[in-house]
């Protein structure tokens, strides 16, 4: 199979119109499958529920070519169970399971031609995404709904990815205490978008967010997990009940236990501990493990001892570990690779 004309080494981190996309609707309670289509837009009602009362949420993951040759996705499953859950906190109904997994599959085999080549360092982002596109202006949720994925190929998501970011605290809350930081909601995402361009105007990759009850404890950022190392070399990952369950956060666990022997510690962290941690990371599905550097606080700025120029000698052999699992270079745990042609 020949693939697509592209200079891979320029590729950036953004959308890409390719061939097919993958559709269902809900209506009259049950789920239809459009399947495979073509046209990148939606048509939709003035109405729709999603632009009064933001009833939408999302996932992301990716494909990858191994070093075989074959198109896999990685953990494919646990993006599916995320979206059910997301989809019943927001008065959605959750497509099942199977459903996802056979989207997933054959929008990527029909994209195929899209998937980097191994060796690249890139790879084909995923989007499912389900909105409330019925009509609705009472406060109420959308009569309709519909669900579609499209792919785009990307490059890293953040630039020179392996090389320190600065980090900046957030004096604005993520989330609320019992709200939807715990799912994947385009509603928590809209609430970071000014904080996230204020880091972006004043010279920071990303916020860092406390817990929005005490602001007291370490969250996450706008867009991904974060984890630390400590001064034995344990793998500390903050736990809240207001923070997204990262699959790539869950996988680097695994990894750092079962591939390099780390003891893992997921507990609260306060934010007072961070200055004595020695490697410090984002982690998520488009950023796979970025190296922070450095947070910036009102009281002065935090440094780690790992430095600006390079990535930590943990976090290095996390990432590495886990992007070799995911192009086949390392055997992977039982389920976690789906072959899809």
């Amino acid at each position: 199979m020949e693939k697509k004309n592209i200079d891979w080494s320029k590729l950036g981190f953004g959308y890409t119109k390719t061939d097919y996309r993958w559709q269902a609707t809900w209506d009259d309670g049950k789920w239809t499958e459009d399947g495979l289509i073509t046209d990148e837009k939606l048509h939709l009602l003035e109405s729709a529920c999603v632009f009064h009362y933001s009833q939408s949420c999302f996932e992301g993951l990716k494909a990858y070519t191994t070093k075989e040759g074959k198109i896999v996705t990685f953990r494919p499953d646990m993006n599916a169970q995320r979206m059910f859950d997301s989809a019943k906190r927001l008065e959605m109904p959750p497509l099942p399971v199977d459903t996802f997994i056979k989207s997933i599959d054959e929008v990527v085999r029909a994209n195929a031609a899209w998937v980097p080549p191994y060796g690249t360092g890139c790879s084909l982002y995923i989007r499912p995404f389900m909105i409330g596109s019925g009509p609705q202006i009472g406060v109420a949720p959308a009569p309709s709904f519909t669900y579609r994925v499209f792919v785009m190929p990307v490059g890293a998501y953040f630039k020179g990815a392996v090389k320190p970011l600065k980090l900046a605290l957030s004096d604005f809350d993520r989330a609320a205490p019992h709200g939807t930081g715990n799912i994947k909601a385009g509603l928590n995402y809209a609430m970071s978008l000014y904080p996230t361009m204020e880091a972006h105007r004043n010279g920071y990759a990303e916020n860092v967010y406390l817990d929005p009850q005490t602001r007291t404890y370490v969250e996450e950022t706008g867009g991904a997990n974060i984890i630390f190392v400590d001064q034995d070399n344990n793998l500390v990952v903050p736990k809240s009940d207001s923070i997204l369950p990262s699959i790539t956060r869950r996988s680097l666990v695994y990894v750092g236990e079962h591939y390099l022997g780390l003891k893992v510690v997921e507990r609260k962290v306060r934010f007072d501990e961070v200055k004595n941690f020695k490697e410090c990371a984002l982690c998520g599905t488009a950023a796979v493990l970025a190296p922070v550097g450095l947070i910036h606080t009102h009281e002065g700025d935090i440094v780690f001892p790992s430095g600006m120029e390079k990535m930590g000698e943990i976090c290095g052999k996390l990432r590495s570990t886990l992007t070799g699992i995911q192009d086949g270079e390392i055997e992977a745990p039982e389920g976690w690779i789906r072959e899809i042609c």
